[in-house]
């Protein structure tokens, strides 16, 4: 399977022992910082994942304000609680930049759930790459090219699969078909989890 220049499969990067830490790590991240649900600019129309960050930015839109970073849980009011150690360790292994990351998006999808194609293009600074790691349940990952009209590729991602978007990578239109429910038994009660670090300010 031949992908795009810049995206990086690294298919079962993280063993069980490393992906059972992380979702204690989540766990933790989750009872600080309740999982939201985000909702489309312009027509409020929820989204079918639930949601929470965890850095020094968190990623949230809603119908008024759009797309956005923000340093504040957009329901508590708090400051996002801290990137667990092991995600900032990533990172420095695999993503070949300097600065670290300032979000990761935790998003929870259920077993009925989906992400439409979309570009990662909220950030100024666009040179780092985006790195996602996927905990659960497998998904049908769809890729494409920078327009929107390209055609795409889909493959299977797995609990403890890595992909990194990076260089001519970085603004390919990508999202998630379906999730296979009962592929793994990481999770107690099903679902996927899907950890995506994000460098945002240059």
């Amino acid at each position: 399977m031949l992908l795009p220049n810049g995206i990086r499969h690294l298919p079962d990067y993280l063993d069980r022992p490393a992906q059972e830490a992380l979702v204690e790590a989540i766990r933790a991240v989750v009872a600080d910082a309740p999982l939201f649900v985000p909702v489309m600019p312009g027509t409020g129309r929820p989204m079918s994942v639930r949601m929470t960050n965890c850095g020094p930015l968190g990623w949230v839109t809603d119908k008024a304000r759009g797309y956005r970073y923000q340093p504040t849980h957009p329901v508590t009011g708090r400051p996002w609680p801290e990137m667990p150690q092991q995600l900032l360790a990533l990172w420095d292994k695999i993503a070949g930049y300097e600065k670290p990351p300032e979000a990761c998006l935790v998003n929870f999808y259920d077993d009925d759930a989906r992400m439409g194609l979309h570009q990662d293009r909220d950030e100024q600074d666009l040179a780092a790459p985006v790195l996602s790691i996927s905990l659960g349940n497998s998904c049908l990952f769809r890729v494409g090219g920078p327009e929107r009209k390209d055609p795409t590729l889909s493959f299977k991602l797995a609990s403890g699969d890595i992909v990194v978007l990076g260089g001519e990578g970085r603004l390919c239109f990508h999202g998630v078909d379906r999730i296979h429910a009962g592929t793994s038994t990481l999770l107690k009660n099903g679902g996927r989890i899907n950890l995506t670090l994000r460098r945002v300010s240059p």
